[in-house]
């Protein structure tokens, strides 16, 4: 397959401080090992806004000038030498992680905790453009899927790690925070045959659409009565499971509170700052299994996602509430700061 242009469109970090700007650059070609992509679709993620914004996380993190995006899905246009996987024509989903293989954590089987991890779209040019370069084994086959909800399988592998680091099928379960990710795992746990699915959040837009998504019960997180009427849910006893989706110090505190003795939290939202927490009272003493949540595992998480996809019991489109043109991108990143969206796709 040709590609016709030399040049393409790309919304880049092209210097330190706030903001974004789109750019013209020479369309990428791939070198060993490596397809080059002509991009279907790329959404949003918490993280471009991070890097937009310029906050402390994204000072640290990148060095511009870096092409963003790195929830994506495209088409194979280019095929460097040694590719022997995908072809010309495939659509595609990208793990955005890019490990050395070869690390303590890597040859354990843990690569999505590579001592040298690098993120596309953070440490290397991304997918809000018409084009991008990636290793053919961070290609992700679309089994036939809109390319929206294969761009959107990234950070709903997030989800999928989160909630089944161990068991969930018939437990009661707390989602606390209903972000995209958090919306993924309210669906996840539906889907999973889980007892009893409740969702918190401050924003009321997001809980309807966590009640979409196969919520059982929708709760205010700034209610004083919310721990009450999740206790009046479980028979006195708390959520079994709890997904922290949030980052906010509050959420983890409330779920440390309405989580049952014996019961398991699992972490994915970052937290901005240190949280305080009782550890003798709410940890130790109810025997509490706390669990850090990072990326997705590779190629497990995958394999299970798409299999929840495939089987037709997780409908995500709820989800993926508004698509804009790539010249359109000011729009959806307004949208993201608002919290009145769920998943925001770029189209280039």
């Amino acid at each position: 397959m040709t590609v016709a242009t030399r040049t393409m469109r790309a919304l880049a970090k092209t210097r330190p401080g706030p903001g974004a700007e789109l750019i013209e650059r020479e369309v990428p070609a791939p070198g060993v090992g490596e397809v080059l992509l002509h991009m279907e679709a790329a959404s949003i993620c918490g993280t471009d806004y991070h890097l937009y914004a310029w906050d402390p996380w994204a000072r640290e993190v990148v060095k511009p000038p870096v092409i963003l995006g790195h929830e994506l899905a495209g088409r194979v246009v280019g095929i460097g030498s040694g590719v022997t996987r995908v072809r010309e024509g495939d659509l595609v989903g990208v793990e955005s992680h890019l490990v050395d293989w070869s690390c303590a954590q890597c040859r354990a089987g843990n690569e999505h905790l590579c001592r040298h991890l690098r993120i596309i779209g953070a440490h290397v040019d991304g997918g809000f453009a018409e084009y991008v370069v990636i290793p053919e084994t961070n290609a992700i086959e679309s089994n036939g899927l809109d390319p929206a909800v294969v761009a959107l399988q990234e950070p709903m592998g997030n989800a999928v790690h989160a909630a089944f680091v161990e068991p969930i099928e018939f437990r009661t379960v707390l989602v606390t925070g209903c972000g995209p990710i958090g919306l993924c795992a309210v669906g996840i746990a539906r889907a999973a045959d889980a007892a009893l699915v409740i969702a918190t959040d401050t924003e009321p837009y997001r809980l309807e659409l966590a009640g979409r998504m196969g919520a059982d019960l929708v709760l205010d997180a700034t209610d004083p009565e919310t721990p009450r009427r999740i206790a009046d849910a479980t028979g006195g006893d708390g959520v079994e499971v709890v997904l922290e989706m949030s980052g906010a110090g509050a959420a983890l505190n409330q779920a440390l509170g309405v989580v049952t003795r014996g019961g398991r939290i699992s972490l994915l939202g970052i937290f901005s700052e240190p949280v305080r927490v009782d550890l003798s009272d709410l940890v130790i003493q109810k025997g509490v299994r706390l669990y850090g949540i990072y990326g997705r595992r590779i190629y497990d998480t995958w394999e299970r996602t798409q299999a929840l996809l495939r089987s037709g019991a997780l409908d995500v489109t709820p989800i993926l509430t508004h698509r804009f043109d790539l010249a359109e991108w000011e729009r959806g990143f307004d949208l993201i700061a608002s919290r009145h969206a769920g998943k925001v796709v770029l189209l280039p």
